[in-house]
């Protein structure tokens, strides 16, 4: 994808999360990873109004060449970036969103992961979803927990697509705006279920999971 389509990627990408409320006012990011550095939403922009030749670039050492003020969140997506072992298996996409549900959840904050397996989609699309404890937004202590929970993860065989900021919203990343914005979309309803069920449904058990795993390649 040209650098050019890619801007108005992260644009329709971002109207679209926004006029469906998945993410409000200016909360939220949208990344892009290029060759020679990384498009990222200004600061304070709002998802629905964003203008392709507005989005800031930086260079792959995070400075900025062009474009409005980088949104403070740039070294957190720099970080998930960095953090996959290998360059080919890094996303090209990170969305920040400030979605309900998902921050809902964390209100009490909780520890470990946001929840359990109870959707074969979101256990084939989503995986685990660990918590990340809180940190003012652009803390660099939350860069630095995220990237370690992306090593640990993949050392065990089970990679991340999503982290969840405690009481902020989460992060989820894939091989294109689209492909990124179809993880947040899975995970925000997933949390939805969660919160209305009541009761609380089982996890689905390890005889499901090994269906999906040898189905579908699901890794959790």
């Amino acid at each position: 994808m040209t650098e050019a389509r890619l801007r108005e990627e992260i644009c329709r990408v971002g109207r679209s999360l926004f006029e469906r409320g998945y993410v409000h006012a200016t909360a939220g990011n949208i990344s892009a990873r290029l060759d020679d550095g990384f498009l990222i939403t200004p600061t304070d922009a709002c998802l629905g109004f964003l203008e392709p030749e507005a989005l800031a670039k930086v260079d792959l050492q995070g400075r900025q060449v062009g474009g409005a003020p980088a949104s403070k969140t740039l070294m957190l997506h720099r970080r998930i970036y960095a953090a996959h072992a290998a360059p080919a298996a890094a996303p090209r996409c990170i969305i920040h969103t400030h979605s309900t549900h998902c921050v809902a959840l964390t209100l009490g904050d909780p520890q470990g992961e946001l929840l359990p397996p109870i959707t074969p989609y979101f256990v084939m699309k989503v995986g685990h979803v660990p918590v990340v404890p809180y940190h003012r937004p652009g803390a660099p202590e939350a860069a630095e927990a995220v990237a370690s929970l992306i090593t640990r993860y993949a050392g065990r065989g089970t990679p991340l697509r999503a982290v969840m900021l405690t009481r902020l919203g989460p992060n989820v990343w894939h091989d294109s705006p689209a492909q990124a914005m179809a993880v947040l979309e899975e995970l925000e309803e997933t949390a939805k279920l969660w919160a209305i069920a009541d009761p609380k449904p089982h996890p689905l058990g390890e005889d499901a999971l090994d269906q999906l795993r040898i189905a579908f390649g699901a890794r959790w």
